[in-house]
């Protein structure tokens, strides 16, 4: 709403400022800026003239006196008070006024409020989460995940038609590293004999591989202790590879279809997969459909040998398929390996034809880490080339990396904050902080509220930076109640919610009262105001620059202005009856617009805390 009086302004003293100029024999000046003055006291819009300076051979001061006075004199469809702050001509809006048919625009859009027609009709397909199937979802996929489920909510706020999917990475030597290591080390033994989570039993295995492999190296070692450090890197190098030739065989014979591979893959496949699914459950993680990659590389060799007969790509000397990259400044690329065997890119050519032809996208957003800038810059060059127009309209939202206070995670390794560890300690931290102040009665089920104080803490935390930054996570920074973090933010809702039950005690004393923003006078009051009106905007900006932190930003800003107000100013209590509605109705158009927020972030809302 706040955009749509500013534009409304920018025409009218654009108009003017033509007009002006046209007397002056000046038929072509360009567009007006538009910005925002550094003080409230110097207004709510401000139009610098400085660049019109030259072209009427006056000072911007005198340009912009000069309008103002214009202005002055004709009967405008806008209001506001015109101010001069030397080039710049400011308007100091009549906020009473825009609270009033505000109010009714939030009463009437209600859980709509904030949402847009700017991406109807277009179809987008975004993909996120991509686990692979030999161990849990850790913190790094908790940030995709996160962003993915933002960015859609986003989409889907301002008009578009929004398909998420998962790609499910069920195939490859990584795969094959853990069933060989469970063919080798496990005895048997099952998730349901272990009590384990399908997805964490299977990573036990991945760690176990990493180990086997690291005992290989150093037994390589160990057998030529007179070796040089070039030489030991040499031995390090054919140890692993040494290690890695039974994955590989694996990883044939899977391809071949062999009954006993098959067999083994098929149920540890199933066991992560359970696992994940539980995962997503608890994290309100949702698709509308799930591709595997064993059923999307089969296309894949499709379109290599697609491209093999256009003449795009190339057979080399080794007998694998390339690319050359050098017209978009890269060296060569494999798309298939000498033996035949599929690579990720030849997976992820097979999948993006297969995804429009299942569902003819006008984009395809990939929310995968930054790691992976040289892949998907190949990937849309090899979609160009191979004559798929859509290929343009391929985008990658990469992500920085999540990193822990003491450092980087690691798989191979086993030093990941596991996804569902994580989520049950927040849990326990916000549990703990209820029962500390007492609260377990206020809040009825202590562990749904913990959790759900858990989640707005994980999704915020991971949200607030924006997507290209990397991040540091600090859980117990995460679920505090004080502070930008998502249980401060839940907790302003909550005692919004709180007040408004109070009220509902007591309106019947107010009825026949009507709403009067003109009554709204405070800085605060104000600001809420334009805050309010400047949210369908945000939803707007932060849509299209698929940015979560755009909206997390905006929530900051909203909760700790009417902190203060709730803090200075008595609302139940106004020295007026008609002040005290104007109050109560500004409150609830600020939670309105706190649990649309929440909404888009996947910060659950508490009317108790």
């Amino acid at each position: 709403m706040l955009e749509e009086i500013k534009n409304s302004w920018k025409e009218v003293v654009e108009n003017e400022l033509k007009a002006y100029a046209g007397e002056k024999g000046v038929t072509e000046i360009a567009p007006l800026q538009v910005g925002t003055p550094p003080k409230a006291e110097l207004g709510d819009i401000a139009f610098p003239l400085f660049q019109y300076s030259k072209a009427l051979r006056m000072a911007p001061a005198q340009i912009a006196s000069d309008i103002k006075s214009r202005l002055e004199n004709k009967e405008l469809d806008v209001s506001g008070e015109l101010l001069l702050a030397g080039p710049y001509l400011n308007v100091k809006l009549v906020l009473g006024s825009i609270a009033n048919s505000l109010r009714e625009r939030v009463e009437k859009e209600g859980d709509r409020y904030g949402h847009n027609d700017s991406l109807k009709d277009k179809k987008v397909m975004i993909e996120f989460s991509c686990p692979n199937t030999n161990k849990p979802l850790h913190l790094g996929h908790m940030r995709n995940d996160s962003l993915g489920m933002s960015v859609a909510n986003l989409l889907l706020a301002n008009g578009a038609d929004v398909k998420r999917v998962n790609l499910i990475n069920n195939r490859g030597v990584h795969i094959c590293k853990s069933m060989w290591a469970y063919k080798m080390f496990g005895n048997g033994e099952t998730p349901e004999s272990t009590g384990e989570k399908g997805d964490h039993f299977v990573g036990r295995y991945y760690v176990r591989y990493a180990q086997f492999e690291k005992e290989c190296i150093e037994k390589a070692l160990l057998a030529h202790p007179e070796a040089t450090d070039q030489e030991k890197e040499r031995i390090k190098e054919e140890a692993a590879q040494k290690a890695n030739e039974e994955p590989q065989k694996m990883l044939l014979k899977w391809e071949q279809n062999d009954p006993e591979v098959m067999s083994l893959w098929k149920k540890m496949n199933q066991w992560t997969l359970d696992g994940l699914a539980t995962s997503y459950e608890n994290m309100g993680i949702k698709f509308e459909k799930y591709y595997y990659e064993s059923d999307t590389y089969k296309f894949g060799k499709d379109q290599v040998y697609k491209g093999l007969d256009m003449g795009v790509f190339y057979k080399a000397e080794d007998g694998s398929v390339q690319i050359d990259l050098a017209p978009i400044g890269l060296d060569k690329k494999v798309l298939l390996r000498k033996d035949g065997t599929s690579i990720y890119m030849t997976q992820d050519l097979g999948t993006a034809v297969n995804r429009h032809s299942d569902w003819p996208f006008d984009s395809l957003i990939y929310v995968v880490a930054s790691e992976q800038q040289y892949h998907f810059k190949v990937l849309f060059y090899c979609l160009k080339m191979l004559g798929y127009k859509w290929a343009d309209e391929l985008y990658h939202l990469s992500y920085g990396m999540v990193n822990l206070p003491n450092g980087r995670m690691k798989s191979r390794e086993g030093t990941v904050v596991d996804a569902d560890d994580l989520l049950e300690n927040l849990s326990e931290l916000a549990k703990e902080e209820i029962i500390a102040k007492q609260r377990e009665e206020q809040v009825g089920n202590v562990d749904q509220t913990s959790r759900k104080i858990a989640l707005g803490a994980l999704n915020y935390y991971l949200l607030q930076v924006s997507p290209a930054k990397d991040m540091i996570f600090n859980p117990e920074e995460s679920i505090s109640f004080n502070g930008n973090t998502g249980p401060y933010l839940q907790y302003m809702g909550a005692r919004i919610s709180s007040m408004m039950m109070k009220y509902e005690e007591i309106k019947g004393e107010y009825e026949g009262i009507k709403f009067d923003g003109t009554l709204l006078k405070e800085e605060d009051e104000k600001t809420l105001i334009k805050l309010i009106a400047a949210f369908p905007e945000t939803v707007r900006r932060a849509g299209s620059s698929y940015d979560p932190s755009v909206i997390c930003a905006f929530l900051y800003e909203l909760s700790k202005t009417f902190s203060h107000y709730y803090h200075d100013n008595q609302i139940l209590k106004a020295e007026k009856p008609e002040l005290v509605v104007a109050r109560v109705e500004l409150s609830r158009m600020v939670l309105t617009v706190l649990k649309n927020a929440y909404a888009l972030v996947g910060i659950p809302f508490l009317a108790s805390m």
